[in-house]
């Protein structure tokens, strides 16, 4: 069983810090594997006037320090093609965000790597269409990939998880996670924002694992409320224990 998770965006190398410590707790505590995850730059916000973060060269130095510092795996994700090499050299894991996942040239750069790619499914596609970003992904030569649930459109501001498309997507490759924090997203929803609903991020976890998840992603923060990005549907840091602590004594 695998865990991902952070803040939404680098911040500050305090909210880093802060994360980080309390993961390396954590994985100590359940001697569970868990990478930490934020982004250098979150080039896919609402509004053109939100906060994207450091940006490449300073986010990676940023993220650097944080393995350096607590020996996790890092995570981060990818806009840009040229983004790859860079960000492959500092982090386990690259990330290719859900509206991405058809981009054939984003793929085969991530791929190259060498790096694991978690390929998050787009919103607009089934567990059964994620064959072909799969296929983009191992035809460059790289067979170390994820693939993550995180919803799917709902009419307008809305998401809904179809948990099919887990076992769906467990038959292209050995790792699932779900994304249980993007998933009780409310996009656009609150102003040239993103809302959402962080109450049933813990149902969202357990109702994934008895589908077959075998991951799960977890955006956290200190003070979800007066985050920078992504703050309704993330999880508060210190009730990340809690639900942790259920998975497991579920499996």
């Amino acid at each position: 069983m695998k865990f991902i998770a952070g803040p939404c965006v680098i911040e500050s190398m305090d909210v880093l810090e802060t994360v980080a410590a309390e993961l390396v707790r954590l994985q100590t505590k359940y001697d569970i594997e868990i990478y930490f995850k934020s982004s250098f730059d979150k080039a896919n916000r609402t509004s053109i006037s939100s906060f994207r973060g450091p940006g490449l060269e300073k986010g990676l130095q940023m993220l650097a320090d944080i393995k350096s510092k607590y020996g996790l795996g890092l995570l981060t994700d990818i806009h840009e093609s040229y983004q790859a090499r860079e960000a492959g050299q500092v982090v386990d894991v690259l990330q290719i965000p859900a509206f991405l996942c058809r981009q054939t040239d984003l793929l085969v750069a991530a791929a190259k790597t060498g790096r694991t790619v978690n390929i998050k499914k787009a919103q607009f596609l089934s567990g059964q269409d994620m064959k072909y970003p799969v296929e983009k992904v191992r035809e460059s030569g790289n067979n170390d990939i994820w693939l993550t649930e995180r919803g799917n459109m709902f009419g307008y501001n809305n998401l809904i998880v179809d948990f099919r498309n887990i076992p769906d997507m467990l038959s292209l490759c050995d790792t699932v996670v779900m994304d249980c924090t993007h998933s009780v997203q409310r996009p656009g929803a609150a102003g040239g924002k993103t809302g959402g609903n962080r109450e049933f991020v813990p149902s969202m976890a357990l109702a994934a694992k008895a589908f077959g998840a075998n991951g799960f992603f977890f955006e956290v923060h200190p003070d979800p409320d007066h985050a920078l990005s992504d703050g309704p549907n993330m999880l508060r840091l210190e009730d990340l224990d809690k639900v942790i602590g259920e998975l497991i004594v579920k499996s």
